[in-house]
């Protein structure tokens, strides 16, 4: 098939350019060279290998946008900026006509979604892109949907770390928390137990140094009101890898849509996984 244009947002932050830089291998796509920052970046290129990428900036973006689109599109954007950007992002993929894959967390979700499905364009929007993860949280939903109430009576305790450099709760561990509670277990949002310092991370949770700056440990605790019966879910990632495979995969996904001329729809990474 002819490759698709992709612009990745967020270089130089490391999630963006892991992407960028594996795409540049993939003959199934063809890097933009351009992509938007945040208002805190003063450099105006980033160096990947075999390409220099210009770095756009919120007050520039606007107005450099048209000549990108004007030179590479039809092309989809796959967004790892930051959580305070997420729903003005939003807003200027729709306002430019850009579907876009959302990998970036945080923001007002339900805005987010508001605004891709208010638009001409349609989005890939979801808390995680790793594909295992997600089906593991299908299972969830699954079972949420068909046993509610089924640990009625347990209680939850919720702990994730991340990097140092992680701005907002896991995601993941926020959709994990509603599935629970329809499960019966009482949890809210703020009990969850984050944790973002690379010194307990290594000597209370036994992350490895050399992932400090990059990955995702979850655990999720089920315990009987009597104390006699625990459960216990975890799901590890160190490093950053696993979730290249998903984001691609949602653009190849999001591409066929298009193709379809469907419009205005939000995908999440369970429809992905089922196409």
């Amino acid at each position: 098939m002819k490759p698709i244009n992709i612009m990745v947002n967020g270089m130089p932050g490391n999630m963006a350019v892991n992407i960028a830089t594996h795409a540049l291998k993939d003959p199934r796509f063809n890097l933009v060279p351009a992509s938007m920052t945040g208002p805190e970046i003063t450099a105006i290129t980033h160096l990947l290998p075999d390409m220099t990428c210009q770095l756009i900036g919120p007050d520039n973006a606007d107005n450099d946008i048209g000549a990108i689109i004007e030179k590479s599109a039809p092309f989809i954007c796959i967004d790892y900026t930051h959580p305070s950007a997420v729903n003005a992002n939003a807003k200027f993929y729709c306002r430019h006509n850009l579907p876009f894959v959302m990998g970036t967390t945080g923001g007002d979700r339900d805005k987010l979604v508001q605004t891709a499905e208010g638009s001409s364009i349609s989005a890939v929007i979801a808390p995680n892109m790793a594909k295992q993860i997600v089906g593991f949280q299908a299972m969830m939903a699954h079972a949420a949907e068909n046993f509610p109430g089924l640990f009625n009576g347990y209680s939850l305790k919720v702990k994730e770390s991340h990097q140092h450099g992680k701005a907002d709760t896991s995601g993941t561990a926020k959709a994990m928390v509603g599935y629970f509670n329809d499960l019966g277990m009482p949890c809210a949002l703020e009990d969850i137990v984050q944790q973002r310092d690379p010194e307990l991370q290594q000597s209370d949770w036994g992350i490895p140094k050399a992932y400090l700056s990059g990955h995702a440990w979850h655990t999720y605790t089920l315990t009987s009101g009597d104390g006699t019966v625990r459960f216990e879910f975890t799901h590890n990632v160190n490093g950053r890898d696993i979730y290249l495979g998903g984001t691609l995969d949602a653009v190849i996904f999001l591409w066929g849509k298009l193709g379809q001329g469907i419009t205005g729809n939000v995908f999440s990474m369970i429809d992905v996984l089922k196409g």
